[in-house]
């Protein structure tokens, strides 16, 4: 029945400071749809962005969010990248378990303290 993820919505107190982190360490594209609203593009997905209250259908809290991003990069150049941007790690590289078998990760904590973690499939890096 379903297919693929089409977006997520984090909720952030701040979304121009969010946009800014995920351009600035996740090279990700900024967007804006609807009227305004922001988001940020990688591959086929998105990443919107909301304040506290924007969207009353949902009961979701600032920081509460926890994405697992999968990387082409080496791990250990990811880790150079968020070193060089002033990120620092909270766990990693440990193994996991990913939607298609096992994955490396390591994790992060954005401006809001959502959970942020970047993974890698084994020989899917790209030197």
């Amino acid at each position: 029945m379903i297919s693929h993820i089409d977006h997520i919505v984090l909720t952030v107190a701040d979304i121009e400071r969010s946009v800014d982190f995920y351009v600035r360490v996740l090279r990700m594209e900024p967007v804006t749809f609807a009227g305004g609203r922001r988001a940020l593009k990688f591959g086929n997905q998105k990443l919107n962005l909301q304040t506290l209250g924007q969207e009353p259908r949902n009961h979701a809290a600032v920081g509460s969010g926890d994405l697992c991003l999968i990387t082409r990069w080496p791990l250990a150049d990811v880790m150079a990248h968020l070193a060089a941007q002033g990120v620092p790690l909270l766990e990693g590289p440990v193994a996991k378990s990913g939607a298609c078998g096992p994955i490396e990760s390591v994790y992060f904590n954005d401006p809001d303290g959502n959970l942020v973690e970047v993974s890698v499939y084994p020989g899917a890096a790209a030197a």
